[in-house]
Parts: structure tokens; sequence; C-alpha cells
């Protein structure tokens, strides 16, 4: 990682600018479209990934991580603009958020990420590559059909944007394929995908053909003549926002969204990156804060790190934050001086594209290696990737995070301790040896062990590599041995138990003495 980051500027950009192109073309259409979820003008969602890439690009530590407008926050931005009735004054809500995480940044909130269990990480990302592959096949059919719609989608299929598809396909995979293009980092196979498309439809509308692609399935960004209408399509904030409690409420949801999002794209992020680059957590949450206050001022929409791009960039080759940068350069460049050019680009070619990043994603190599993982591993992720795909991210990981513990809790409680019906049906003497810590989650395995030993019998209590045992637990024991065991005729016998135990495991006074047949 030192040497990396020793490396000259010019040998990072020679190595990082073909990944920044590739980023630069996948952000570009959903930079539009979610400005158009978000009922926002077109040009606040080009702002925001201008921001991402060029402000928090530079002062975030991740070197794959990509950020920019996040359909994640799509819903809440619409609520709002519809609830205050005009963009102006959602841009102060912009800025209050960008201010919340630069306070939680320096509050060291960031480490909240790191308690996320690996397989719900990656059954986030997996969901994840399900939902591109599902949004993307209309624009690759070319229907205007959803696929919540699927007779309809079918119905409207364009064959040309399914040639193009399929030709944008058969380059990526063929490019890749080749080692000596694969090699070629300045000339993407994503740029080529998009020229050889771009030509297609060109060919397709000189000789009059019906697979010319129509308007609506290409790029549509907004032309301006001159600086003028480019200034006239700026949109600034009405700082009397800052007077409006529902825009302080709107800050607030958002920057607590957003910075969710944001940690667990990092954890992903950090996980695509082949160098096992540790992100600061803390310093992205301020890196994000600065991005979002400068978004807010320049009339752009709010940000998150984004799984989609960074999962781009990472597949792109990216080794340095380098490329994150660049494409940001890309978006300002392109959008004011060849946006006509732009608007040529078919959204199919850009599909097949996000298509193959979904199917690394989710592909089914990666859902075998948790299944032989084993259930406790494979259950949070089967079902954060199911949650992730059916209700929306945050949900999704909330479920996982929330099965990861219950396992936790269970495996905890059945540790050691409990046998079962059939094993202790013959048994005349049964040892119960107690592990290094035994808190309250044990009690129930071990009063089930007790409960089922036979009359007439002996059990051996070993707590000799017990430094802590919970107070519920050792009131257990004295109940069963000078209640239940006298009833029943058990034998008793303690080994190992020590004087009484606090919460930090020290011993003090005398709790617990080893007695014989039916007490302690």
């Amino acid at each position: 990682m030192n040497a990396m980051k020793k490396q000259p500027f010019s040998a990072l950009l020679k190595s990082n600018f073909a990944a920044g192109l590739v980023v630069f073309l996948v952000a570009l259409p959903l930079c539009l479209g979610i400005a158009l979820a978000s009922g926002a003008p077109p040009l606040s969602g080009i702002i925001a990934g201008v921001v991402g890439g060029i402000v928090i690009g530079i002062f975030s530590t991740s070197h794959i991580s990509v950020s920019g407008p996040a359909a994640g926050l799509a819903a809440i931005v619409l609520a709002a603009v519809t609830q205050l009735g005009a963009f102006e004054l959602f841009l102060c809500a912009v800025l209050i958020s960008g201010a919340v995480q630069l306070v939680l940044g320096f509050m060291r909130a960031g480490s909240i990420a790191e308690y996320i269990p690996s397989a719900v990480i990656e059954g986030m990302l997996a969901g994840i590559g399900v939902i591109i592959i599902i949004k993307q096949l209309p624009y690759a059919l070319g229907s205007s059909g959803s696929i919540g719609e699927f007779s309809a989608m079918l119905g409207n299929i364009h064959t040309g944007s399914v040639v193009v598809t399929v030709v944008s396909v058969a380059i990526l995979l063929g490019w890749d394929a080749v080692p000596a293009l694969k090699r070629i980092k300045m000339l993407p196979a994503a740029l080529i995908a998009v020229a050889v498309g771009i030509g297609l439809n060109a060919w397709f509308k000189a000789s009059g053909s019906s697979l010319e692609i129509p308007a609506g399935q290409l790029v549509q960004l907004p032309v301006p003549d001159n600086w003028s209408e480019i200034q006239d399509m700026l949109t600034l904030p009405d700082f009397s926002g800052f007077g409006n409690g529902m825009v302080w409420i709107t800050g607030i949801t958002m920057a607590v969204v957003a910075s969710i999002e944001t940690l667990l794209s990092i954890e992903a992020a950090d996980r695509l990156d082949t160098h096992r680059r540790i992100t600061d957590t803390n310093r992205e949450l301020r890196a994000q804060g600065l991005g979002n206050i400068v978004s807010g001022l320049m009339g752009g929409l709010p940000m998150t790190s984004v799984v989609v791009r960074s999962s781009a960039n990472a597949s792109a080759g990216a080794t340095h934050k380098t490329a994150t940068v660049i494409h940001g350069i890309l978006l300002l460049v392109c959008v004011l001086a060849i946006p006509a050019v732009l608007n040529m680009i078919p959204l199919a070619t850009l599909a097949a594209v996000l298509i193959l990043i979904g199917y690394k994603l989710a592909k089914p190599a990666t859902i075998m290696h948790f299944w032989h993982k084993g259930f406790y591993q494979f259950i949070p992720f089967a079902a954060t990737l199911a949650a992730v795909v059916t209700l929306d991210l945050l949900k999704g990981v909330a479920i996982g995070l929330a099965i990861s513990i219950l396992s936790i809790l269970q495996g905890n409680m059945k540790r050691a301790y409990y046998l079962s019906r059939e094993q202790l049906a013959d048994a005349k003497v049964v040892e119960l040896a107690l592990s290094e810590e035994v808190s309250f989650l044990n009690k129930a395995a071990i009063k089930k062990t007790l409960k089922n030993i036979r009359p007439d019998s002996t059990v051996l209590i070993n707590a000799e590599r017990s430094t802590y045992i919970a107070i519920d637990v050792l009131e257990l024991v004295e109940d069963f041995a000078n209640i239940y065991a006298k009833e029943n005729n058990i034998e008793v016998i303690l080994k190992g138990f020590r004087d009484n135990y606090d919460h930090e495991g020290r011993i003090h006074g005398s709790h617990v003495h080893v007695r014989h047949r039916g007490a302690v």
C-alpha cells in the first residue's frame, strides 16, 4: 500500500484513467435517472455526481468507493420536495444533512459499520447485483414496460436495442477473454461497447431501418447553447428554508440514512478492493458531509457512497482514488462540452455494462460459497439478499443483522452444555463442563440439561475453566443441588467452583461449596 502511495501522478493517471472512464459511463445515466426519480432538476443529479467524484474523491481515504446521488435517497427527496413545494427550500435540507454528517464524523460514529458481519455485507452486495440486473433488463430489451409488468415489458421489446445489448455483451466478455486486449488499460471494453453502440444506431438511422433506437432509449442530457443557459439551469438554495422545521427534520433524516448507506457501501468497497485496504470511516463521514454541503450550495442532490459505481470502479481495475476523481472531472467536462454526443449513447449499451457488473456481484459461485460455509453463515446471507431485493437496502441489512444476532445468541445458548434427553436416558454419571465465560445466555441450556438428569444418578458440574459465572447460573446450580437433587436422590459433585464471581470475573467471598448426594 505504501508503494502505491508513492507512485507518481502520471503512473496513477495511466493505471486509473480507464476505470474512471468506465465509472463515468455508468454514473452518467444513473445521475440523470435518480434526479428524475427524485422529482429534481436533471442537472442536480449531474452536479451531485461531479461533487461526489471530485470533492469526496479527494478527501476520502477509500481507493475504490465512488460517491454520487443514491437511489436509496430518491424516495426521501421526492417526498420532501413535494411537501416543501420548492427544490430551493429542499437544498437547505441538503446543507443540514452535510453539517450533521460532519459532526458524526468528528464524533467518530464511523465505527458502527465494523460490527456488521461479512455474511450480511456479501448478502447486501448480491442483493444489489440482482436489483441491478432486474432494473436494467427493460433498457437492455428497449422496452417501455417495467420488470414488474413482465408481460408489458415483453410486449414492447425493441429489436434494435436487443441487437445493441447482445453486441455490447459480446464485446465486454470477449475483451476480457483476450489477455492482450485486457492489458490495454487506456482503452476499456466499456468505451468500445459504447462506441460500437453509437455506430450501430447511427447505421440503423442512416439506412432507414426499423431497428433505429428511439430517443427515449438514448441518454438524455440538457444541451445549453451558451454560458447564460448553463447558469439558468442551476438552482441555488433559498436560505429562508432554515426557518422551516420540516427542512430540519428532512436534513437530519437524510444525514442518518445517507451515513448508514455510506458506511455499508464503504465496507462493501473495502471487500471489493483487491489490496484489501481499510478505509477510515470517520474521515469518510466528514468527506461525505463536506461533499453534501458543496452539492447543496451548487444545487445538487444529496449523496452517499454507492455500491454500483464502486463495483464498476473495482471491476474496471481501479487501484487508487484517482479513478474516482477522474470520473467526476469527465462528468463535468463532457456535460459542458459534448452533451450532444453523450445523447447518442444507447441505454442498451449502458445496461449491458451494468448487467455484467450485477452478475459479478450475485454470481452463483458466491451463493454456493456461503452454502458450503454452513447454516449459520448461509441464512443471514440469503435473508439479506432476499430482503434487499424485495424491500430495500437498509431494511435488508437490518433483517440480515437481526438474524445474525439471533444465530449468535442461539449458538451461545447451546454451546457445550445442553445434552439431549436421549444422551441422558441411560447415563449414571453426567459431567457438565462449564466454559471460561458462563453468561445468563447459557442458563437455558444448563437448565434443560439439569432437568433431564434421571433420579438416582450422579452429576459432576466442572467449573475449573470458568473465570466468570453469572449470578443467574450460580443460583440455578444452588437450587438444583439443594432442592431438586435432594428430592430426586441425585448426587451433585461440584468441581473447581471458586469464590463469588462479579461482573468482571474477580473473586470474592464464599458462594458455592462442594457437597455430596443431594446437597451443596
